[in-house]
């Protein structure tokens, strides 16, 4: 059985040829190997340990399973499809709501379990049907505006529990992160976030040196004097040692509210696929539903042991884009050197110690960004939000998911915000669509837009101009799905 370890050397092992890639199969030199897979490491690492941090989940467990996960991937694709599994940002919101509610840190890996199994499921779906059923279940609109609500819904964690623990802190932490992010290019660009956290860690010690102890909310929110930075368990960590683990427990209410995070990991993972196929000139068509059912799996077993559920991340994508080296050796070197790192406790105390000013700043930037994918669905797949069809149910759903809208059916259960936000858009697009009359279905724009275009002397109206809609089989695949990281 061949499970994609066995690497052809491409060339002297040194250099590629101008034009030429290191495919999949091919490796350079092991030196060169191993030092590609700590790019790749690096390139991971901002996301990878923010993630958790916000999650209230250990950073070092998470840097190992994500080691783990890239191994699950890398076996079950066959070694066909080159990508590193990081910890998902996309659950940051869930895990807010469910500890909003009293949950635990077993309640939301408990609930993130939930919703790896159903990714897996999804995956053996694709499998078996093929990407139709994607399409056809969540066409643009539907994704994008679930997408958009994940991301909003974070912006009170922002700023009722981060931002007022430092403000000056976190105001130039944005501004640090947000320069680098449009003024750095090639890789820098790529690793901003992580940028912006070193400049914050630092920024935040120097304050306590020359100002002291600051007085404001702290991590638990009471308003006390307290270092912004505060190391103390870091001298107390040990080098080596094994992370923290725990197992999952079960809620429904929690479940609920994770559940719809399947549809972005659906979607990004679809999107990653698409763009690893075309750098490498293979078609991955046939391999989607296996890397959906691997990360799947890969999330369920990390979550079992207390870690957080992962994805495939478009910041290793990136690093392949920007090097030409499409080997999957280098991923495997970089999960060995995750596994490294996460048996060093000391490690995790200097991740965990991050000041909640500086999260501020970074979170402001990171949340905004994960809630504008779902625009740029819409716009790369050209969704014409003056049809009423798109309209109604995306407008609806995202007011209720940002603005955390709850409906109670008994004492004991309700849904609200991610959840309710979710079944409103998905249940809201097919109720309608199937009653609405045929000519809402071709996309045909209903609403005016406030402008006028001309083609020589005759007016145009817009109506010949939109392809008509079957449900999402005409977006644009590669471009039409969001981001990881």
């Amino acid at each position: 059985m061949d499970l994609g370890v066995r690497w052809r050397l491409h060339g002297d092992g040194r250099t590629p040829a101008p034009g030429a890639v290191v495919r999949p199969d091919e490796r350079l030199s092991w030196p060169r190997t191993f030092g590609l897979g700590a790019q790749h490491v690096v390139a991971m690492f901002g996301a990878s340990f923010v993630a958790p941090v916000l999650m209230g989940l250990d950073p070092n467990l998470a840097i190992m399973m994500s080691g783990v996960a890239t191994v699950i991937f890398l076996l079950a694709t066959r070694g066909r499809v080159p990508s590193y599994l990081g910890c998902s940002l996309s659950f940051v919101g869930v895990a807010a709501v469910i500890r909003a509610q009293g949950g635990s840190s077993a309640t939301v890996t408990g609930a993130v379990l939930v919703v790896g199994a159903a990714l897996f499921v999804v995956g053996l779906a694709v499998q078996r049907f093929g990407a139709r059923i994607i399409h056809a279940a969540m066409p643009p609109i539907v994704t994008g505006a679930v997408v958009m609500l994940i991301g909003f819904n974070l912006a009170p964690v922002t700023a009722a529990t981060y931002w007022p623990q430092d403000q000056w802190t976190a105001l130039c932490v944005m501004l640090f992160t947000g320069l680098a992010v449009v003024c750095l290019r090639g890789f820098w660009s790529r690793v901003a976030i992580f940028l912006g956290l070193i400049f914050g860690y630092a920024l935040s010690w120097v304050l306590d040196s020359v100002f002291g102890k600051i007085n404001s909310q702290d991590g638990s929110g009471q308003v006390t004097d307290h270092w912004r930075l505060d190391l103390s368990a870091v001298g107390n960590a040990d080098w080596i040692g094994l992370p923290s683990f725990h197992g999952p427990s079960f809620e429904w209410s929690a479940i609920l509210v994770a559940l719809p995070v399947v549809i972005a990991l659906v979607a990004e993972n679809a999107g990653h696929v698409k763009a690893v196929g075309e750098m490498t000139g293979d078609s991955l068509d046939d391999k989607l539903g296996t890397a959906i059912s691997a990360d799947g799996a890969a999330s369920v077993l990390s979550t079992a042991v207390g870690g957080p559920p992962n994805t495939t991340y478009s910041e290793n994508i990136g690093v392949m884009a920007a090097t030409r080296v499409y080997s999957t050796a280098a991923y495997w070197a970089a999960a060995a050197f995750a596994l490294l790192f996460g048996l060093c406790p000391k490690f995790g105390a200097v991740v965990a110690a991050i000041p909640g000013g500086v999260l501020g700043g970074i979170t402001v930037i990171l949340y905004g960004m994960i809630g504008l994918l779902g625009a740029q669905i819409w716009i790369n797949a050209d969704v014409d939000l003056r049809n009423p069809l798109n309209l109604v149910p995306a407008a609806a759903g995202i007011i209720i998911g940002v603005g955390n809208v709850s409906l109670k059916f008994t004492d004991n259960f309700s849904l609200s915000g991610i959840a309710l936000g979710t079944i409103v858009v998905i249940t809201g697009y097919h109720v309608l669509r199937a009653f609405a009359p045929a000519h809402l279905k071709t996309q045909e724009p209903l609403l005016d837009s406030g402008t006028s275009t001309y083609d020589g002397d005759e007016k145009h109206d817009g109506n010949d101009t939109h392809a008509p809609d079957d449900g999402g089989d005409t977006h644009k695949d590669s471009d039409a799905f969001p981001r990881s990281g």
